[in-house]
């Protein structure tokens, strides 16, 4: 059983170049990947994603999760189609520990003010979909083939 997060630092900050391949390592987590109903890229396609996507998206907010000064995961928003998205990475080592919540809430009282925003879940990501509750996100509708649409509106 992992320890709660309790009385640990948690903090979100700017994502720095050296988080990168510490969060590439994240996405790599076969256990991870099957959960999130995501096929990991190779370090060069990470890398291109993250520099020419994630980072050089000046309309898109990112963050590094720090938890007592080791990266935990990510957490992202950004526009797709008319719709303002939100998406999180956390380490399998900080699963069941409050870390995505805790995260999420940060993030979106402080960092993502829009409204509506939307979350596509994994149906079978039982734990990413109660982070989603916790922090207000209902489903929008019935799933489509293996992902959920939430919304905090």
């Amino acid at each position: 059983m992992r320890a709660a997060l309790g009385q640990a630092s948690m903090v979100l900050r700017d994502v720095e170049q050296t988080d990168l391949p510490v969060l590439y390592e994240h996405q790599r987590d076969p256990e991870a990947s099957q959960m999130a109903g995501f096929i990991p890229r190779d370090r060069a396609a990470f890398m291109l994603h993250w520099q020419h996507t994630v980072l050089a998206n000046p309309a898109g907010e990112k963050r590094t999760i720090v938890v007592e000064h080791e990266i935990a995961g990510n957490i992202l928003s950004w526009d797709d189609n008319g719709k303002r998205l939100v998406g999180y990475w956390i380490a399998n080592a900080y699963w069941g520990r409050g870390v995505a919540t805790l995260a999420l809430r940060q993030f979106l009282i402080a960092h993502e003010r829009t409204r509506p925003v939307f979350a596509y879940v994994a149906v079978t990501n039982l734990g990413s979909r109660r982070v989603l509750e916790k922090c207000g996100f209902v489903p929008v509708g019935p799933a489509e083939a293996d992902e959920l649409l939430m919304v905090l509106a």
